[in-house]
């Protein structure tokens, strides 16, 4: 199983592994064509997750690799930001420039006036995280990374301790699969893969719960469409129903569970007539879930990253998990709640991350507030110096930011020098004062962990990068050269950095990782299933949660609990439609694009057509419009144009535009996330992109 050999129709067979941001990180075979050049890529059959299927964007990478509008040289700018009037220069003359500006805002406002900005446009471990080692030798301002994941994360923790669960393969195994708060079919073709083996050769139901009628829920036995951010009250009354009706576990329930006597009592108003109010659906489609459930015990819960994307997400995502624990569903195959399985891989990244050169004082900026940070609001920088220079790698944040209109304003200052790194010419990239090209994950080696799974996988350098394209990680070398950072990671290769983290972290050292091609590490199945106790201090599961865990992560101002309930339960925080703001806005995830990613490939365009908003036909009819109509949408954050899409999928009073499409495919040059607010949501930060109330205008 060597990670280079193979061949197929005169192309040598390569092996990688997906980079991007989506949970299945799938492994991945190559054609590849010559030193310089790829063919098609495949899915890896013989991965046991990946199982030989991967999405169609990513099939194509060729036409994205070898794009002619690819990033090759180092470049100036020389105009106004904004303007794409660039120069080209040399590496040396732009790491040169880059360090003197650096060291310009050190020495005119402390090193924290200096910000390197990162995030998830490769989850390679090394590419995607080694900036920070730049930063904390150098004391430059932390990054709390808020902007995907901690509105979901803090919710399973809480009541399971861990962040982790059942073999997600298990989900073949399952009678019925709930697939909730995640689009598979867009953004994790691989759930569908399982699932869909489990209806095959089990006779299992499919159960989709989302916020409108994607193709997941038109591939389901039992399509739920709810109101965005009642989550928490759907699995509410699903629980109300198991305990009235004698479905609930008691036995497992009085040895695994804190409190499941005070979570009955608490959910005895919490019944269906409760939650229909709440979520808009019927007390017959309540009902059907609960009783669907209720005869199933070997129920799998695959919960998404639509409740990370809700102010109440993470109380939302502790009361569905919950259902699982009434059920009593946790110690069966193919039965429990699975989320994430980042807990699994206890790595040691110190060598990355240079961690061992963190120091705690040194502030720490919150990602998803980027426009009040650049636009220099005090309380978003703790009062500290503003933030003069900025580097950025892996994310395009005039375009996937919320509260765009900040961000914009923000990058547009005239003393805040800009250094991008990057494979095309992003908005960001033109607001740049020194622009570099970047490699792509074929290009360089480095190491991945699945989200969605259980693998560490290698992606090793499969060809040679266009012109001078150089890694995030030969970059943040340089310039640490410049700056005058010291660490000893910055003297290695990254096969030397991948080698001493993978053995440093007791797993097997890259020489076996490259020759298996990948590493199946999931835990036992007692542990996976906490069989024998829960990773909480008692070993129970907490239905009664104690929200203070998630302040380990605190970045302040935020991490406010107060409101947090007791018991799973609807929280009152979304922005809740108002006379004057009559629509919630759901900015959901493109089939074609992943973020900013794809949106530069005629494929992926050509595909997706044009912006759009989905408006049920009533809501149109009401408002004056018809099919293809341009309406405006907008808030108290911006205004942005747009044509209608007539939809039944959804419920009255919600709207859905499928993202993110660059700004400037808009009229205005004003994309969605205009209209998204980067506020901190409880208990740890992080910001709501699909919980937005919006009022609707004929343009």
């Amino acid at each position: 199983m060597d990670g280079q050999v193979g061949t197929t129709d005169g192309a040598r067979i390569g092996y990688s592994a997906c980079p991007h941001d989506c949970p299945s990180t799938c492994a991945l075979k190559v054609e590849v064509l010559s030193s310089d050049r790829i063919g098609r890529l495949y899915g890896a059959k013989d991965n046991s997750y990946t199982d030989g299927v991967i999405c169609a964007k990513v099939a194509r990478y060729a036409e994205r690799i070898h794009h002619p509008d690819r990033l090759t040289q180092p470049m100036r700018r020389v105009g106004p930001k904004g303007s794409d009037q660039f120069v080209p220069i040399s590496w040396d003359e732009a790491l040169d420039r880059t360090a003197e500006a650096f060291i310009a805002a050190e020495n005119q406002h402390g090193p924290e006036a200096v910000w390197p900005y990162y995030f998830a446009g490769t989850m390679g471990l090394l590419m995607r995280d080694g900036i920070n080692r730049l930063r904390h030798a150098k004391k430059y301002s932390g990054m709390y990374g808020s902007i995907c994941t901690v509105l979901a994360w803090p919710g399973i923790v809480a009541g399971t301790g861990f962040l982790a669960g059942p073999d997600p393969r298990e989900m073949a195994e399952a009678d019925v699969v709930v697939i909730w708060g995640t689009n598979p079919v867009h953004t994790q073709v691989n759930v569908m893969t399982h699932a869909m083996k489990a209806r095959r050769e089990r006779g299992a139901k499919i159960v989709v719960v989302d916020v409108y009628e994607t193709p997941t829920v038109k591939q389901a036995d039992m399509g739920i469409v709810l109101r965005p951010g009642t989550d928490g009250a759907l699995a509410c009354a699903v629980m109300h129903i198991l305990f009235r009706d004698g479905y609930a576990d008691w036995d497992y329930l009085n040895r695994h569970a804190d409190d499941p006597k005070g979570l009955e009592a608490h959910l005895r108003t919490r019944g269906p007539d409760w939650a229909s109010k709440i979520t808009g659906l019927s007390v017959d489609q309540i009902e059907a879930f609960a009783q669907l459930l209720g005869h199933n015990k070997k129920s799998f819960l695959r919960l998404g990253y639509g409740f990370s994307r809700q102010r109440n997400g993470a109380v939302n995502m502790h009361a569905a998990c919950s259902i699982a624990t009434v059920l009593g569903s946790w110690p069966l195959k193919g039965g429990g709640a699975f989320h994430n399985s980042g807990g699994i891989y206890h790595w040691n990244k110190s060598l990355i991350e240079g961690s061992d050169a963190m120091d705690p004082s040194v502030r720490v900026l919150d990602m998803s507030r980027i426009g009040e940070i650049l636009i220099g609001e005090k309380e978003a920088l703790f009062g500290g110096p503003p933030v003069t220079a900025i580097l950025t790698q892996n994310t395009n944040p005039m375009m996937v930011s919320a509260d765009s209109t900040k961000v914009h304003k923000g990058f547009s200052r005239d003393d805040l020098f800009v250094c991008v790194h990057e494979h095309f010419m992003t908005e960001t990239a033109r607001m740049a004062d020194i622009v570099l090209p970047a490699t792509i994950f074929l290009e360089h080696d480095d190491i991945y962990q699945g989200g969605g799974h259980q693998h560490i996988l290698f992606g090793p350098k499969q060809i040679d990068p266009p012109g001078e394209c150089r890694s995030n990680h030969d970059v943040i070398c340089g310039l640490a050269e410049r700056v005058g950072a010291k660490h000893r990671g910055f003297e290695m290769t990254p096969r030397e950095i991948i080698d001493w983290t993978l053995v440093n972290s007791g797993w097997p050292d890259l020489t076996t990782l490259e020759r298996e091609r990948w590493i199946d590490v999931q835990p036992s199945f007692d542990e996976s299933h906490y069989v024998d106790g829960f990773k909480t201090p008692d070993g129970k599961f907490r239905f009664h949660p104690d929200w203070s865990h998630a302040l380990a992560n605190r970045f302040a101002p935020g991490g406010d609990i107060s409101n947090m309930p007791s018991f799973p339960d609807h929280m009152e925080t979304i922005e809740e439609a108002t006379e004057a703001m009559p629509f919630r806005l759901v900015t959901a995830p493109a089939r074609n694009y992943l973020n900013s990613t794809f949106t530069e490939t005629d494929t992926s365009k050509s595909k997706e057509g044009k912006p759009k908003v989905f408006v049920h036909p009533e809501d149109a009819n009401r408002l004056g419009v018809g099919q293809g109509d341009k309406v405006v949408l907008g808030n108290d954050r911006g205004e942005v144009r747009i044509h209608v899409d007539l939809f039944e999928g959804v419920q009255h009073g919600v709207v859905i535009v499928e993202s993110i499409w660059p700004n400037d495919a808009f009229e205005d040059g004003k994309g969605i996330n205009f209209l998204t607010g980067s506020d901190p949501a409880g208990p740890q930060g992080g910001c709501a992109y699909h919980d937005n109330r919006i009022w609707i205008r004929p343009a």
